[in-house]
């Protein structure tokens, strides 16, 4: 198994999964041309995707979905209630899935999981290959046991780190949009992630890479301080997921 990111942050969303020959786009946030560019980054054809899976509908994340699948008829799953607040219009082929319950595609098994985010019926995901397990989290305001549960003792982990609370709190933000970010329902600062990622079994941990990183309210220096203090790593070991360089094929052995 193997993953990669398209690009990670407020101006776009897009990770691409892999396990034998079954490859799945996490969310695209991106135009179709600037997808299909993307992809080719990595070795990769829109026709090589098998699924695209959506997290939430907000539009970083979303925008893209429905354009690339109706041209290259790609799959659609998402929970009912992204559904429902999805304005992207008709797919060709659409699943809906519950929080709660794992499903096959192809090579993949993908086990989604509930997480507090001020959208209809937000998730993330846990994928297993048999082998390996490959943990995504991004767009949470918090953790919570369920999360954690999910995570623990995984062997690669896409991990949101969203702000600096120090910087978020001095930014320009207006103090409305500050309150979003920095609440319940709104993304994991630094030193939330951290916290988190204390609290899982990393045993197993080959690859950990920061992801959402807020362009004004973050560095990836930062993040990377902030993560490689739990693991006791050095600095440069952590990836980030760049909003215009995404990240490179990460493969678990």
């Amino acid at each position: 198994m193997r993953f990669a990111s398209l690009g990670s942050g407020s101006r776009g969303n897009a990770t691409v999964v892999e396990a034998g020959t079954t490859r799945v786009l996490v969310d695209c946030g991106f135009s179709v041309a600037e997808t299909e560019r993307r992809l080719a980054r990595l070795g990769l054809a829109p026709s090589d995707l098998q699924a695209i899976l959506v997290t939430h509908e907000h539009n970083d994340h979303v925008s893209g979905v429905g354009p690339l699948a109706r041209r290259h008829r790609i799959p659609v799953w998402m929970t009912a209630g992204t559904g429902k607040a999805w304005r992207g219009g008709e797919v060709p082929s659409l699943h809906l899935f519950t929080g709660h319950e794992p499903f096959a595609i192809g090579d993949l098994r993908v086990s989604p999981y509930p997480v507090p985010h001020d959208a209809r019926e937000p998730s993330q995901f846990l994928f297993d290959d048999g082998n390996r397990r490959l943990g995504v989290l991004t767009d949470t305001g918090c953790s919570t046991a369920h999360i954690e549960a999910s995570l623990t003792g995984v062997d690669a982990l896409l991990l949101e780190c969203n702000h600096d609370a120090a910087m978020l709190a001095a930014g320009p933000y207006p103090p409305s949009l500050k309150q979003r970010v920095g609440g319940r329902l709104g993304h994991l600062s630094n030193d939330q992630s951290a916290g988190l990622l204390a609290r899982l079994d990393v045993s197993r941990l080959q690859h950990l890479a920061a992801a959402h990183l807020s362009e004004q309210n973050n560095s990836p220096d930062l993040a990377r301080a902030a993560l490689a203090g739990v693991l006791g790593c050095a600095e440069h070991w952590i990836a980030v997921a760049g909003q215009d360089t995404g990240l490179s094929w990460r493969d678990l052995t």
